[in-house]
């Protein structure tokens, strides 16, 4: 089993993915500002502030892989893409994977073509900037890190989050930068991503790669 830290693992995407872990038999640290209400039995639980590099550092050491599912909202509304550039550095230096759980405006709806976040007509206006943050860290900082980060950016369908939790149907489709479902932009619950997630953890069969996660 693999040793596994997530860096936001108590809000909604980071929750799912550590109780998915954890019943897989991973041994599992969960970073984050608070403790959860429930927490998942075995999973050890750390608090502390993404942007704390030294605090990073430690709850990354030793890891086989590491997860990131922060939000560019709240306190990381402005530093969110350097304080991933500096979870990707150290999870280098932890000589582990990054694993990041991203949006559905950074894919395509066909091979070649524009992405979504280069039209956010269909978005209220009040989150174009944190699609467009989270969308620039596939777009523009991981493929800047060359080969020294081995990083996959998973991108979940458009209707993902705690407000559409879904039902683990215990099944899902798995894209590249193109949406599997780019229509309507299609959905997930959060324990189906959560289920790929960590299958793509444990394959380990993708490198510097953008994918999507869909039913």
């Amino acid at each position: 089993m693999s040793r596994i830290t997530v860096i936001g693992g108590t809000g909604y995407a980071g929750s799912a993915i550590v109780a998915e872990a954890a019943a897989r038999g991973h041994e599992v640290t969960a970073f984050s500002r608070s403790r959860p209400a429930e927490p998942v039995p075995g999973v050890t639980y750390v608090q502390g502030d993404a942007a704390d590099a030294q605090a990073v550092s430690a709850a990354v050491a030793g890891a086989d892989a590491v997860v990131g599912a922060l939000a560019p909202r709240g306190l990381l509304a402005g530093p969110f893409r350097a304080v991933y550039l500096e979870i990707a550095r150290l999870a280098a230096a932890a000589q582990a994977p990054l694993y990041i759980v991203g949006g559905f405006s950074s894919l395509r709806p066909a091979p070649g073509a524009p992405r979504f976040v280069e039209d956010l007509s269909h978005a209220p206006a009040e989150f174009h900037d944190e699609i467009r943050a989270a969308a620039a860290l596939v777009t523009e900082d991981l493929p800047a890190t060359a080969d020294t980060v081995d990083w996959v950016f998973v991108s979940p369908a458009a209707k993902f989050g705690s407000y559409v939790p879904g039902e683990r149907l215990g099944r899902y489709r798995l894209g590249s930068d193109v949406a599997v479902q780019p229509d309507d932009g299609g959905a997930i619950s959060g324990a189906d991503y959560a289920q790929g997630l960590v299958d793509l953890i444990e394959r380990a069969d993708h490198h510097r790669a953008h994918v999507n996660l869909g039913y």
